[in-house]
């Protein structure tokens, strides 16, 4: 019943402007909580999710399968080799996994100390990975502080000899949704501290440098959520466009509060310009991703349900690369 009631909720069309296709609709993929967070396209595994604790998989042709059980997982992205990379909140590391299967551990610990949760996850064009590495929930276990003994919730690169440096600490509170852009100069962070009213729910961007180091003073504002559920995950579209999972439908007072901020897609220029929004009818939606054969197919996590919707302008991804 759950399934045929989210079909009634998305069976009108959306929009018949420039950024989704004309007479769009969000369908749904699968509702059987698979679609948490992730997603990851892989033009012959098909769709992979993070989901009832699982990586879960679904195929080219719609069959749902698990890829990987137990997994823990959040952030997942193909890097440029194919190999797929995770954030593992449940397990307090960052993972590769090649195309044989093998489990590498990228980094679970900066100075000796455990991370947070891991939480999203990109790449820049020389294949260094960034990562957020915020805390939602208990707090009692974390071990990640500053020199001065705070918390920090912060940011990481892994360049490609295993190296782990900090690239944003206490800049932040609660580094979320996490993204290069395809020329590598800049890093675009979802800040999400959904605590108390009040907290940061902003999407900034910063300038990266070539080698890798973010400079902090290019700190700038390209959305505040305010008093609704900040932003989560996000991409850029292939003319830089971004595609970002924010609000929620039901408010969540005292922290909150707000009616008008609702769930789904939110589009920005690059400058943060508002372009477009795409409701989704399930909270909390938490992040999405492009695939297709003409990468023009827009995939939606929320609430444990996996959507995708047809855009007009192909989307940009790490993996498959361009021939």
């Amino acid at each position: 019943m759950r399934l045929i009631a989210l079909f009634l909720l998305c069976s009108s069309p959306v929009f018949a402007g420039e950024i989704f296709a004309p007479d769009a609709k969000l369908k749904v993929e699968s509702a059987k909580g698979e679609g948490g967070e992730g997603p990851a396209w892989h033009p012959k595994l098909g769709v992979l999710t993070s989901g009832n604790d699982n990586i879960c998989r679904l195929s080219i042709d719609g069959k749902s399968s698990i890829y990987r059980e137990g997994a823990g997982t959040n952030g997942l992205l193909w890097d440029a080799d194919g190999s797929l990379l995770a954030c593992e909140p449940k397990f307090r590391r960052v993972t590769r996994t090649d195309v044989n299967g093998k489990i590498t551990v990228l980094a679970d610990k900066f100075d000796g100390k455990k991370f947070n949760q891991p939480n999203d996850i990109t790449v820049d064009s020389k294949g260094r990975i960034y990562f957020t590495d915020p805390c939602y929930g208990d707090r009692s276990k974390l071990e990640m502080t500053d020199a001065d003994g705070k918390i920090v919730e912060g940011v990481y690169r892994i360049d490609l000899d295993g190296k782990v440096s900090r690239i944003i600490g206490r800049e932040l509170e609660r580094p979320n949704g996490i993204l290069v852009s395809a020329d590598d100069k800049t890093l675009f962070v979802a800040d999400n501290n959904n605590s108390k009213l009040g907290d940061a729910r902003k999407l900034y961007r910063f300038d990266l440098r070539a080698d890798g180091t973010v400079d902090l003073k290019s700190k700038k504002l390209i959305y505040d959520w305010k008093d609704g559920r900040g932003p989560d995950g996000l991409k850029q579209d292939s003319k830089g466009r971004l595609f970002v999972a924010g609000g929620l439908n039901k408010p969540n007072p005292p922290a909150e509060p707000s009616t008008t901020v609702k769930g789904g897609i939110y589009v920005f220029d690059a400058d943060g310009k508002f372009l477009e929004f795409l409701a989704v009818p399930t909270d909390e939606v938490t992040n999405c991703a492009f695939g297709g054969e003409d990468l023009k197919t827009l995939y939606v996590t929320g609430g444990g349900v996996l959507y995708s919707i047809q855009v007009q302008t192909p989307g940009r991804v790490v993996f498959p690369g361009k021939k």
